[in-house]
């Protein structure tokens, strides 16, 4: 049995009723216009599919808002459809645990092989790139895209996501933000005095995306984790020119090097903070010496916009589990929940906590807030009683306002680890590169040596509420 790819995921999708055709859209600034419009203005926040647009042959198509809802999440981690929010988390860390690197299976031969060119015959252009925002410096083919990279110390294969801007018809910008394994694995070769192999796919199963865009440990492979998450291998080529794991099934992908002291301008981009946090800079690219792409390839795109954007309910599903796990095996006690805040993207997390203890609460903050999959923007981090629902920014809030107190309940970290994305960094940060910022925990409980005196909450108990249910179901459309 073959392994799911991007066709097969969009049928599903167009089986959910979630999938959205558009034909005769512009490359230029429209295809980031309707994605925008349709993720963050839209009730149902569809599944796009692009054909027909300028430019491009028929038939050569772009996705994107493929994870915006929770549906669509789950359907990535292979969790079940149509259940609260709540209990996809707590089936996705239930699953997670016993989750076990599956590798991959190497083929001979593969649909990404449907059409080879090498020389003067590979053209990145003809592939339906888009300029995303008003400000962006160009075409950005690699939004969703996963980078092949391999460490040359240890052989370990990573696969990353890092931003790609077509620079020419066959060099392609390869933009890595300090600490991201690709950014050491190029780090070493060039130290070397060496190129960098490096393999780019343009379209695969949305699962292979996301494995590719999460903060894994050092060591764990993303098609072993994505072949761990779907029950079976990933399905993979070696590469011919690299030798690098190409899936199989990719609609487009591409082989090369990256060569030492070879830079080009790249940027600006508009990020998914929402902000512009990068100008126009030298960054290192891929000369590209073999192109391979499907019959009518399809590129998946992802772009940024102001949070929550598109990725909110995977990564936040996928990094709360983690976030526990190191909350639990740093011996932090009774924590019920994490989640960082929609509006937020990484910047604020939320953990709620049933206190034992004095500074249990701070305790819980800083055991949360350095793990790696915080987050290099979290910048909040804020801890709750068990009655708050750490999804609820109402709620969270009104925490905040009611149970702290400016002068006693916050305190700040600081030289956290941050990243040159990051948008609040100072002009004199960035030239110094020092990519560092300060954490504040805000300690949002009740105040544990009074806490039984703090007054009582208003509001209806769970019991009444489910006696008034069940005897007016109706009203509530149930």
């Amino acid at each position: 049995m073959s392994s799911p790819d991007l066709r097969d995921w969009l049928r599903q999708v167009d089986e959910l009723g979630q999938l959205k055709i558009i034909e005769g859209a512009d490359w230029n600034l429209e295809i980031g216009a309707l994605t925008e419009m349709f993720c963050l203005q839209s009730e149902s926040r569809p599944c796009l599919l692009f054909d027909r647009i300028k430019d491009c042959q028929p038939g050569w198509r772009l996705v994107t808002n493929s994870l915006a809802t929770l549906e669509r999440s789950a359907m990535v981690l292979n969790m079940p459809l149509g259940v609260p929010y709540a209990q996809v988390e707590q089936e996705w860390r239930r699953r997670v645990k016993g989750l076990r690197p599956l590798p991959a299976h190497t083929l001979t031969e593969g649909p990404v092989l449907e059409n080879v060119a090498h020389g003067d015959d590979i053209n990145l252009t003809r592939f339906p790139a888009a300029i995303w925002h008003e400000g962006d410096g160009g075409r950005y083919l690699g939004t969703a895209s996963m980078v092949v990279t391999r460490d040359p110390d240890s052989g370990q294969v990573n696969v990353g996501t890092y931003r790609m801007m077509i620079q020419d018809r066959d060099k392609v910008g390869l933009y890595i933000a300090p600490g991201q394994h690709g950014r050491l694995h190029r780090d070493k070769y060039h130290e070397r005095g060496e190129r960098m192999p490096v393999v780019a796919v343009f379209g695969a199963h949305p699962q292979l995306f996301v494995a590719a865009s999460l903060p894994l440990p050092l060591g764990l492979n993303e098609y072993e984790w994505a072949g761990a998450v779907r029950g079976e291998p990933v399905e993979v080529i070696s590469g011919p020119v690299t030798g690098l794991p190409i899936p199989a099934d990719a609609e487009i992908a591409i082989e090369g090097y990256v060569e030492p002291g070879k830079v080009l301008s790249e940027g600006p981009f508009g990020e998914y903070t929402g902000y512009y946090a990068s100008a126009v800079r030298d960054e290192t690219y891929i000369q590209v010496e073999a192109l391979y792409h499907r019959n009518q390839p399809i590129v998946l795109g992802s772009s940024p916009m102001r949070p929550p954007g598109e990725y909110y309910y995977v990564q936040n599903t996928i990094r709360q589990a983690v976030i526990l796990d190191a909350l639990e095996a740093a011996g932090v006690p009774d924590v019920k929940a994490v989640a960082h805040l929609p509006g937020s993207c990484l910047g604020v997390l939320v953990v709620s906590i049933k206190q034992r203890y004095a500074g249990h609460a701070k305790q819980a903050a800083m055991v949360a807030g350095h793990t790696r999959q915080a987050g290099q923007f979290c910048r909040y981090v804020v801890v709750v009683d068990e009655d708050i629902d750490v999804h609820n920014e109402d709620e969270v809030l009104w925490a905040i306002w009611t149970r702290s107190d400016p002068a006693r309940s916050a305190d700040v970290v600081r030289d956290c680890w941050s990243q040159p994305l990051d948008p609040r960094l100072t002009p004199e940060q960035r030239e110094t590169r020092d990519y560092t910022h300060s954490r504040m925990i805000i300690d949002a409980t009740r105040p544990f040596h009074w806490r039984d005196r703090f007054p009582k909450v208003v509001g209806t108990s769970p019991e009444l509420k489910e006696k008034v249910r069940d005897r007016w179901g109706a009203l509530f459309g149930g």
